[in-house]
């Protein structure tokens, strides 16, 4: 069983702690959590460093390039899709593709999609929040299940085809009283066929 799928534990004397966890691990289950993460870590190296001031042994070294507002658009705009992946999941597949294609865009507009330091969390974060899908809701599963049972049983009891040189085609289901119009073989017999 995965652990998307594992019951809850009791209500019962749960202390705030626990409640905390509880709702937090319900809100990062049903979602793209991990991939809106990832766009929003992206996003942040990206504004950082056309607008960081380094300074490497008293000497200031400044990023700073006519770029810098391409830069702060494309850092706000993967952050805002990290956002909109966590609290519209129903929108995930244009919140990945466009977090794909900004990380790529961020190649050449901010300084190597800032130092390649979010080329990384940007692509395996459009890529997870593609890949996300919703659990199915358990009385969809309980109705496919029951649905799916008797098309089984069915399926168990069918006759397999006929062989040339046979009598009558074999059942599976050895309980099944022979077809119509036919007459049961004693249980002596088999050996006569060879």
């Amino acid at each position: 069983m995965s652990s998307a799928l594992a019951e809850l534990r009791p209500v019962e004397h749960e202390n705030t702690v626990h409640w905390v966890l509880r709702v937090f691990r319900h809100f990062r289950r049903s979602r793209p959590f991990w991939g809106g993460l990832m766009a929003m870590i992206a996003g942040v190296p990206v504004m950082y460093f056309p607008y960081a001031k380094l300074s490497l042994n008293g000497m200031t070294v400044t990023m700073a390039t006519t770029a810098g507002a391409g830069s702060l658009i494309i850092g706000v705009l993967l952050i805002v899709l990290g956002l909109t992946a966590w609290f519209q999941p129903a929108v995930r597949f244009f919140a990945g593709v466009a977090t794909m294609l900004l990380t790529l865009v961020s190649i050449p507009v901010s300084n190597l999609s800032g130092f390649g330091m979010s080329l990384l969390p940007g692509l395996i974060g459009g890529g997870l929040m593609l890949a996300w899908a919703p659990n199915p809701p358990e009385a969809a599963t309980a109705t496919a299940e029951a649905v799916a049972a008797p098309a089984t049983a069915e399926a168990a009891t069918a006759p397999l085809p006929a062989v040339p040189g046979q009598a009558e085609p074999p059942v599976l289901d050895k309980a099944q009283a022979p077809a119509e119009g036919t007459a049961p073989q004693p249980a002596g017999d088999h050996g006569e066929a060879r």
